[in-house]
């Protein structure tokens, strides 16, 4: 049996406002759809049950949590971190203080004490949020000692179980009655290529508009879901699953942690399903007799990359979405490896939203391919400054940093220019 129909997607207005005002538009149109639900081993993973979080839940529970982080003495737009896995208590947590005030500053799991450390240090955080347990690491006690080089980290916040003595807990904050409705989103904070020392602004306008561009080549539906194998603590995570899902008011699914087990059991789930997989794992998906359910195969590579066209054929039942990563700038997606391939030799052919991504490749004048540049709002973004919040340019071409690989006369890839 299928899951539950959606009755409406959030309207425009409704997804200007943030993620978290997409959440709560949904959740009054749609109460018992299903927003957010896990597959994999979590019980071994983090030690909590699986849950599936229907709109009405997710937007109470973002809504009690953030009225607990507004009870902090924090200033509107404090910039705060979010240092998980990925799934829905991810996605809870980002909500909350997006929906709190405050600028959502997600940081990658992979990260080392060194690298956490310096994280904090250069976006400036004042709180962060995270998980008692990461399979066999506990990040709340890391967090913890991370800290106490950082006098300006004032809060320390963790769902559980395994939350030492001065962090607090995001389960007991949960409980408590009382929720705000979320004001209006000021935007995110990521860093590029991962890099702990390069945290990148974009604004709230700007996240909808990267995510709408990438809708654009083929929207997702309000009775679909995505099933996702990427974690959302950056820009192609972010525009393919939350806030692709959101914009629809469509159901997200995280694989998290990555078994073989949980992910074909996720896969036969009897819904719609848009799946989300990074190029790295294409051969062995490949191999891998898709289901009927499955409408749609999203792609992402990150450039550079050396192969964008797929040497695999094309399921005959799920369409092929291919989305090539400009760090945290772009996320391009085109109907396909050959589109993606054509785009990049020709932009100024391409059928992109123009309004929100223009792109074009730039004439060194000497008789060799340039680099690839764009602007719009979906790529406008800046460098974190220690305070304050930087002004985007979404009118000014920047330069990616790469440039089309050609080989007898077709786009195979990008290479760093």
């Amino acid at each position: 049996m299928a899951e539950r129909r959606a009755d409406a997607a959030p309207d425009a207005s409704a997804r200007s406002g943030g993620l978290s005002a997409s959440l709560f538009a949904a959740a009054r149109t749609g109460p018992q759809r299903t927003a957010l639900r896990d597959s994999g081993d979590r019980v071994a993973w983090c030690g909590r049950p699986p849950i599936t979080w229907t709109y009405a839940a997710a937007a109470e529970i973002v809504g009690r949590l953030a009225r607990g982080l507004g009870a902090w003495r924090l200033p509107a737009g404090s910039r705060v971190g979010l240092w998980f896995s990925g799934g829905a208590e991810s996605a809870l947590a980002h909500l909350a203080v997006e929906a709190a005030g405050h600028l959502p500053c997600p940081m990658p799991a992979l990260w080392d004490a060194d690298q956490l450390s310096a994280g904090i240090a250069s976006a400036g955080l004042v709180a962060v949020l995270t998980e008692g347990r990461r399979g066999a690491r506990r990040p709340a006690e890391d967090l913890a000692r991370a800290a106490m080089g950082h006098f300006g980290l004032r809060y320390l916040a963790a769902f559980g179980p395994g939350i030492p003595d001065g962090v607090i807990s995001l389960d007991a904050m949960a409980l408590e009655r009382g929720i705000v409705e979320p004001v209006a989103s000021l935007g995110l904070v990521t860093f590029a290529a991962g890099d702990p020392a390069r945290p990148v602004y974009r604004s709230a306008a700007a996240l909808a508009a990267a995510i709408e561009a990438h809708l654009d080549t083929l929207p997702v539906s309000a009775d679909e879901r995505i099933l996702t194998l990427l974690p959302a603590h950056d820009l192609r995570g972010l525009v393919t699953g939350l806030g692709a899902a959101l914009a629809a008011g469509a159901s997200l699914e995280t694989v998290i942690p990555f078994d073989e087990a949980g992910f074909r059991a996720g896969l036969m789930r009897p819904v719609p399903t848009r799946l989300v997989v990074p190029s790295l794992i294409e051969a062995a998906l490949a191999a891998m007799p898709l289901p009927w359910t499955v409408r749609a195969l999203n792609v992402i590579h990150r450039a550079p990359a050396r192969a964008i066209v797929s040497a695999a054929p094309e399921s005959a039942g799920a369409r092929r979405l291919d989305s090539l990563v400009f760090e945290e700038d772009l996320v391009l997606t085109r109907p396909g490896g050959r589109d993606l391939a054509a785009t990049l030799a020709h932009p100024d052919r391409a059928p992109l939203p123009r309004a929100l991504l223009d792109l074009a490749i730039l004439d060194p004048g000497d008789g060799l391919e340039g680099p690839l540049v764009y602007r719009g709002l979906a790529c406008a973004t800046a460098a974190l400054p220690r305070g304050g919040i930087p002004e985007l340019d979404a009118g000014a071409w920047r330069d990616s940093g790469c440039r089309p690989i050609l080989s007898d006369g077709v786009v195979t890839g990008v290479e760093t220019a």
